[in-house]
């Protein structure tokens, strides 16, 4: 589980966040502070992993605070003014989330950092899974249980043994949370995790029994990869 703190001087602001938080089972809210330097204490004392931080706030920034940081969480910002955005990035910030935003929006933020998270920690990091809304549902499936992604459109259909996850969400968004070592884009249309290959044929793949087109131009990298395993 990942350990979060939010930082933000407007009530109606962290309300939103505690709700959204409250629905993801892989965060724990540790403090919530109406001004940054109210979270010194639980950040010198306790194992912080995101910090949901304002910018602007009384007396000190979140950009300034950020800066002021000596232990390093992921921070997530998040502010109504987007022309901090670029000194927000200069800062290293996993992601950049522009009030009022979706809880579809504020999830590819958490997944983001959830990323960050497994690569700095390893396998057995608060990361090794990916959330996903569909259905009207929260879904938290572990990346070795994904066996392959279809495009359809503006949407993607997320294939496991037990589900079919309709997503709205696009390949190349949705390839940006995945560990780039477990899956490869093998088309326009797929993306599988290369665990699940039961065996390859020509410019197809096979997984769970179902044959899916390989593009050529991608035929020798997955040989390559596949090899490799």
């Amino acid at each position: 589980m990942a350990t979060c703190i939010i930082i933000d001087d407007e009530p109606l602001s962290r309300d939103v966040l505690r709700k959204y938080i409250g629905e993801v089972t892989d965060l724990e809210i540790v403090a919530e502070c109406s001004i940054a330097i109210e979270a010194t204490h639980h950040l010198n004392h306790s194992r912080i992993d995101i910090l949901f931080l304002d910018i602007n706030m009384p007396g000190l920034s979140g950009i300034s605070f950020a800066r002021y940081l000596k232990v390093s969480p992921l921070i997530i910002f998040t502010t109504a003014y987007p022309e901090y955005a670029v000194e927000g990035f200069e800062l290293d910030a996993t992601d950049y989330l522009v009030k009022p935003y979706s809880f579809e929006r504020f999830l590819k933020a958490v997944n983001r950092a959830l990323e960050r998270l497994r690569e700095n920690h390893g396998a057995e990091g608060p990361g090794g899974k990916i959330l996903v809304k569909a259905d009207k549902k929260l879904y938290g499936l572990p990346f070795a249980e994904i066996l392959f992604i279809e495009g359809q459109g503006d949407y993607i259909r997320i294939h496991t043994h037990q589900h079919k996850l309709m997503v709205h969400d696009t390949i190349k968004n949705f390839m940006e949370s995945l560990p780039a070592e477990d899956f490869m884009r093998i088309h326009k249309s797929f993306v599988i995790n290369l665990k699940h290959i039961e065996f390859i044929e020509g410019n197809q793949v096979t997984i769970a029994q179902r044959t899916l087109s390989v593009s050529p131009v991608n035929r020798d990298e997955l040989l390559s990869r596949f090899s490799t395993l």
